[in-house]
Parts: C-alpha cells; structure tokens; sequence
C-alpha cells in the first residue's frame, strides 16, 4: 500500500483525513497520522483499517526520521514554524511533501534542493493561503488567454460565524486561532495599490477605512485592508497592475467597534501588565483610563472614547461583560492583547452546536478591445459541525486532493511552489466543487474608484 503520513491532527486536518479515507481502497492507500497526542490522532481514523494513528513528537528526531523514511509522501499540519525540520527530512529521504502554510524564508531556501531530487514541495494550498490562489489565477489565466490586460485585482477572505449561528452584536465567532485575531493588521502599516498610487493605513486607523461587500444571499460585510496585499503581485503576474488591495472580512460594524479597543492600546502585544492575575476584567478596562474620585469606568470608557449611551458600539462593549466585577483575568505577566483574548473567548468560543462560515470575494478589472470590464467572483461554504467545520473543508480538502495528485504524479514541477500554474489549480478547483466549494461569477461595471465613471 502506498503510504501517507500526515503530521498533526488538529482543527484543519479531519476532512483531510476523512478524504484519504474515503480514497485509501480505490487508490491502495494507507494513512498513517502522527501526533504528539495519540488519542487526537486516534479519534480522527476510528477504526479505519487503512489507517492507523502514531505517537509522533516533531522535536523528537528519532520518531520523526523514521516515520518520513516509511513514508510516500507527507502532509504536515502543523503550526508553520514547525514545518522546516519535516521539509529538511523530506529532502535528506527523497519524499514529496504538502502544507497549507505560507512559504517561509527556510522552505524557499530548499528550493534548489528539491529541485535537483525533483520533489514536489507544495506549499499555500489551504484556503487563505490556498483556494484564493488557484480561484483569483483561474480568472486572471482566462482573461490574458483573450487579449484582456488585468488593472485591478482585490481580494477578501473571511472566517465568520454561519447566519444561523450568528446570536451576537457582533455578529462574530472565534472560528480559527483567537490570537491572530486580536493582534490582526500590526506590525506596520497595511499597503496596498490604488489607481497607480502606493497607499498606507497605519494600524491606529485600520479598523476605519473599510470597504463594503454584498454576497448574494449573505447580505453585506466590510472588509479592512491586510498588511501586505502586494506580497503575490510578481507571483500572480500583475506588475503593470494599477489597483492590487487584500483585505479580511467581517460583518457591518465590526471594525468601528473594534477600533474602541486599538485606540485605548487593549489590543498591545509588546509588554506585561502588572499583577494581571489578581485584576478583574472590570480593573483591567480600568488600568487604560485616567483616574476620577467620583466617575465610574463605564463613564470613564464612554467619555474617553465619545461612545454616547445610545450607540450600538456600547451595547456591543457591554455584551462582552468586560466592566464585570468578578469576572477574574487569572493570567500571570500578560499583555494586554492575552488578557483582551480570554476576555473574548468567552463570548466568541463556538458552542457545541454552531457552524462556521468561510467567504471569499474575488473583484478583477480588466481592459479588452480598448473598453474596461469587470468580474466578480464570489464563494461561500457553511460547516457542518464542530468537528467537520467550514474552516476544515476550505484547509483540509484542498491539501488532500494536491497530495493525492503528487502521489499519482499528475503534479510534477519540482520545488518550493504555491498553486499557481494550471496543472495544480484546474484540477483541484473542479474537484472542490462536487465538495460545494464553488465559486460565482457575475459581470459587472467596471467601476474603478470613480463612481461617476460610467
């Protein structure tokens, strides 16, 4: 049997797992997951009899050399900054490996290494990175194929609560690691192209400038610039581009919100809090504020921050319970950012019985024939539960279907590659659609950032 192994069991990998699984006696397949916790990487494969779980520690040198070397291909899923020790395995025994993770500084440097064994190490094939590769360079292919030059390329990608889970003011959900996004957008400002002009937005008033979406049969979101949207502009061909803008999506009102707390320094990550353990929820507000004798925190907060009683970015603080009393931090030496997280997790943790909801928007301008045109592409999916959750599907099935597609060397290219070229993304993108990951495409009027010209 032609052997798998997937290094890690986490949130993304059980429809990963459950693909392979589903493949394994059509395609003579047998998974192997490792994971430092057997019982996750158990609960994954059940009883499964082409699969079988391992106890694998990725620090361990031993166990990880040895279940490479028994390996055909492997599929890490671990956090990203683990991936280099597995990849320089990888090379050393001559195996094809598959990550849904961004392409770092180390793995780039093992591109001419890989190349001369012809190894096959695909990389960004998730869904953010991943499916808005392959969706936005499908577009992109078929507009140069007749004759169009691309102008303007933007893309959106959110991780939200589904509509039918979707009970707060907010309209929010943690559905993905509540960290990335507390400290979201800093780092250095968001930049970006508009209209042949270089743009910033320093973090301080990121969460303002927003743009609106309307997703048919979603309603519409608002969208805040990334930090870096011209990382792919080379990669995607797209250097005479004159408008290239990534942004994050979230439901209407989101941001303005979410400001309150950037603007008092609630979401820093650079320094500890003193005695965080012993603080309520309601000191820890406090700890931003100046001092009064006779105002409390509530008035305090509003007054700093010109919030007026009436204003729904008040009842949006105030469901949070973050002025409670007796609610305790019970973090030791934590930044303000870590103590903002649990006092979010809280409310933002999906229940047993909620869903989540990826959504992708894809906006290219382009000129053919001497007239301006535009396309709009559009994907949503919804999850089924807390195990098989939209997020899962988005990461997980398009990393199954690449490694699948190495393994049956319908993938050849050698190197440190992203799904980018033709022979990765049109395959994959037409099999994600009898998974109902779909997108829709409509044409539009080709707008620009001048409405008035029509």
């Amino acid at each position: 049997m032609r052997k798998i192994l997937v290094i890690g069991s986490g949130k993304s990998a059980s429809y990963l797992i459950k693909y392979l699984l589903e493949k394994s006696e059509s395609e003579n397949l047998l998974i192997i997951v490792g994971d430092i916790n057997y019982s996750s990487a158990k609960k994954l494969i059940g009883d499964h009899k082409n699969a079988q779980a391992i106890v694998l520690d990725v620090f361990d040198k031993h166990s990880r050399e040895t279940a490479i070397q028994n390996a055909d291909i492997v599929v890490s899923m671990l956090p990203a900054r683990y991936h280099i020790e597995v990849a320089k395995d990888c090379i050393s025994f001559g195996k094809n490996m598959v990550t849904a993770s961004y392409v770092s500084d180390e793995m780039q440097s093992l591109d001419k290494a890989a190349r001369d064994k012809g190894l096959v190490f695909m990389n960004e094939i998730g869904v953010d990175p991943g499916i808005d590769h392959m969706s936005a360079m499908k577009v992109i292919d078929s507009i140069r194929e007749k004759g169009g030059k691309m102008i303007l390329f933007e893309s959106f990608t959110g991780g939200l609560v589904a509509p039918e889970s979707d009970n707060n003011l907010w309209n929010y959900k943690f559905t993905w690691n509540p960290r990335n996004v507390v400290v979201a957008g800093q780092g250095g400002a968001a930049k970006f192209l508009q209209e042949g002009t270089y743009k910033y937005i320093p973090y301080n008033r990121l969460f303002r400038r927003t743009e609106f979406l309307d997703v048919e049969g979603y309603g519409r979101f608002e969208a805040y610039a990334n930090r870096d949207s011209l990382k792919y502009q080379s990669v995607y061909g797209l250097d005479d581009i004159k408008t290239l803008y990534r942004g994050t999506m979230r439901r209407v009102g989101f941001s303005r919100a979410w400001n309150m707390f950037v603007l008092l320094g609630m979401t820093d990550d650079s320094y500890t809090i003193d005695d965080s353990e012993n603080m309520s929820y309601r000191d820890f507000v406090n700890a931003f504020l100046p001092y009064s004798p006779t105002d409390s925190v509530e008035l305090k907060f509003r007054h700093a921050l010109k919030i007026d009683q009436d204003d729904i970015v008040w009842d949006k603080l105030i469901e949070l319970d973050i002025f409670s009393a007796s609610k305790m931090v019970e973090l030791k030496k934590a930044t303000p950012a870590q103590i903002l997280q649990k006092i979010l997790m809280d409310s933002w943790t999906l229940a047993e019985e909620d869903k989540d909801m990826i959504v992708m928007y894809h906006k290219f301008g382009y000129e053919l024939n001497g007239k301006k045109h535009q396309i709009d592409s559009t994907m949503v999916t919804i999850g089924e539960d807390q195990t098989f959750t939209a997020m899962s599907k988005t990461v997980g099935l398009p990393v199954a279907i690449a490694t699948l597609a190495i393994l049956n060397k319908k993938i050849t290219t050698p190197g440190v590659q992203i799904p980018i070229n033709k022979e990765v993304y049109e395959p994959i993108l037409k099999e994600l659609e009898a998974y109902d990951i779909k997108f829709k495409e409509y044409d539009v009027p080709y707008l620009g950032y001048n409405p008035l010209n029509l």
